[in-house]
């Protein structure tokens, strides 16, 4: 939403009314518990209830002189910025808030605003260093949020241009984010604000006075009222208050130990006065000395419990603190939806270092209750924005974040790489699984098809062998036995005799011999013999890749261009050789 610019005089009635409708750039510094001017507590007690502290004569004249001051110095700043300034002021709705701005100065184009305080030691050894002290900071932060500035001027003078000290002020986005935040957390204690019992200024009160103790003596107590002293202090005694809460009470009991202190004093004096008077009267000391005693038991007691009961009461306001922030956080978690807060650290103990009374360690602990919802607050708002992310861009790998709890922590800019860089992993991991299942299926159905091939052929050998059987009248082979190159060499001789005789093997054994061969076993080996040696054993008989092929004989392996074999199936390789010869002979003689 565009800011609106509002035409207010500064102290009507009307611009008071606007004010309290808005959250104030000048307040920020007390909403967030920083400012040396305002308590929170005293922010929220004013915004609740419409009612403002009464300025003093004094104030006022440093106000009025605040207000000049600053006039003087808007030339100046003009000069420095390079642009003319108006005073103007503004509003803007924020995430719902109503924030609000008043500015010394601001640019034509509100791009640049100016800011000036009175002059005092303090700010003098700040800006001397360049330095603007930090309570400054969410006043300035707002005014640039308010209208869209860029830049703020800071300046503090005293009327005197030489000695008017200046610096910069820019941006601080987190600021910006725990600004808005806090002002969030201010809005919802102003709606469940409830004003506490009007203040009373605490003045210690003792008991009541004991009436003056008159003893006289002449060798003997002549006149006492020693006996109704008595009676009236130990009944004064009995009723002091020993229940120490309040402010007031503390403040009581405080003055009473000194009471008691002063009342043995005084019976001291007493004894002493009449000791001067008589040498021993043993009744009458007996009877101060149980007054006495009496009072100093009660001073010790009270003094003791005086210090017990701070300490308890600091003890119970912490814990109150702890607890409503531990509160807080369980509301928190049951936005997200998860169990996922983390410890929210809160000081409490250091806040209310150096406060002595109720109400000054009740403000301490309110105040640091109020800054430790903040940040409870928006690391809720990084968790849930988060968890949008993890939903958006995960939804179908919840598997890979296993440690959300841990990881919606994290800034949502950090969370979205996180996410894309850990799916972006699983999907290269997926594709080369799926790459590698791929090529592992096709080898395993190229190894199918070749062991289908493989019986395939030996079906069809076992089939034409089947078929030549029954012509097979005069070899029989009663067993399987062992054949080596020998007995396929000899078959091959007596082949070789029959046929140099005119004899011609019959079609049954001929075919018997090419089951022989055929069936010669096979040893399982390495793939070691290269065709090479092969040649060079049957040498002078040279043959090829595709000849060994042809025969039945494809390479089992290669080594680079060299074809390899196994050494066991040289006797095969020769077997095949020689029927092959012999058939070819068969051929030429026919």
């Amino acid at each position: 939403m565009n800011p609106t610019i509002h035409n207010l005089a500064q102290g009507s009635a009307q611009w008071h009314a606007y004010r309290a409708r808005h959250f104030n750039a000048s307040e920020t510094a007390a909403m967030l518990g920083i400012s040396s001017y305002q308590s929170r507590a005293e922010l929220l007690r004013t915004k609740a209830t419409g009612l403002s502290p009464e300025v003093n004569a004094a104030t006022q004249r440093r106000f009025d002189a605040g207000h000049e001051f600053e006039a003087l110095a808007r030339p100046w700043a003009e000069e420095i910025i390079g642009e003319d300034l108006y005073p103007i002021t503004a509003s803007r709705e924020v995430e719902g808030l109503a924030l609000s701005a008043s500015y010394d100065g601001a640019t034509m184009m509100e791009d640049a605003v100016f800011e000036h305080k009175s002059l005092n030691a303090a700010l003098a050894e700040s800006l001397s260093q360049g330095v603007i002290p930090e309570q400054y900071h969410p006043q300035l932060e707002q005014q640039l949020l308010v209208i869209g500035a860029q830049r703020a001027l800071f300046m503090a003078s005293s009327g005197d241009k030489d000695h008017a000290l200046h610096t910069w002020y820019r941006s601080n986005p987190e600021l910006r984010a725990r600004l808005v935040a806090g002002w969030k957390q201010f809005a919802l204690d102003l709606a469940a604000y409830v004003p506490p019992a009007a203040a009373v200024e605490v003045v210690g009160h003792t008991p009541e006075t004991l009436p003056a103790l008159r003893i006289e003596v002449t060798g003997m107590v002549t006149a006492s009222n020693l006996a109704d002293y008595k009676a009236h202090a130990l009944a004064v005694f009995a009723g002091i208050n020993r229940e120490l809460e309040t402010d007031q009470q503390f403040s009581d009991a405080e003055k009473v130990v000194k009471w008691c202190g002063d009342v043995e004093d005084r019976l001291i004096a007493a004894k002493q006065h009449a000791l001067s008077q008589t040498e021993s009267i043993d009744a009458l000391f007996r009877t101060i000395d149980d007054i006495s005693a009496e009072a100093r038991c009660t001073r010790l007691e009270l003094d003791k419990l005086v210090k017990a009961r701070k300490e308890a009461v600091r003890g119970e306001i912490v814990a109150a603190g702890v607890a409503a922030l531990r509160e807080h956080v369980a509301k928190l978690n049951q936005r997200v939806g998860r169990v996922y807060m983390p410890a929210v650290p809160a000081d409490f103990a250091g806040a209310i270092k150096g406060r002595r009374t109720v109400s000054s360690l009740q403000d301490a602990v309110d105040t640091e209750l109020a800054r430790a919802k903040i940040d409870a607050s928006a690391i809720a708002d990084r968790i849930s924005r988060n968890l949008a992310t993890l939903c958006e861009l995960a939804s179908c790998h919840t598997f890979l974040f296993s440690d959300e709890g841990q990881i919606v922590l994290k800034q949502p800019d950090d969370l979205t790489m996180l996410v894309k860089c850990r799916i972006a992993e699983h999907q290269q991991k997926e594709e080369a699984r799926i790459e590698a299942e791929t090529a592992r299926i096709r080898a395993e159905e190229l190894a199918r098809i070749e062991r289908n091939r493989a019986e395939k052929a030996k079906e069809e050998a076992l089939a034409q062998a089947s078929v030549a059987q029954p012509a097979i009248e005069a070899v029989t082979v009663p067993e399987l036995v062992p054949v080596t190159f020998w007995d396929v060499a000899l078959e091959a001789e007596i082949a070789d005799a029959q046929f140099s005789s005119g004899q011609t093997l019959s079609p049954a054994a001929s075919a018997m011999v090419v089951s022989l061969v055929a069936h010669l076993p096979a040893e399982a080996s390495a793939p070691t013999l290269r065709l090479g040696e092969i040649n060079n054993r049957l040498a002078p008989i040279a043959l090829t890749a595709e000849g060994l092929a042809s025969l039945g004989f494809a390479p089992v392996a290669t080594d680079k261009n060299a074809k390899l074999y196994r050494a066991a199936d040289l006797q095969r390789i020769g077997a095949a050789l020689i029927r092959h010869l012999s058939h070819a002979c068969e051929v030429q003689a026919a």
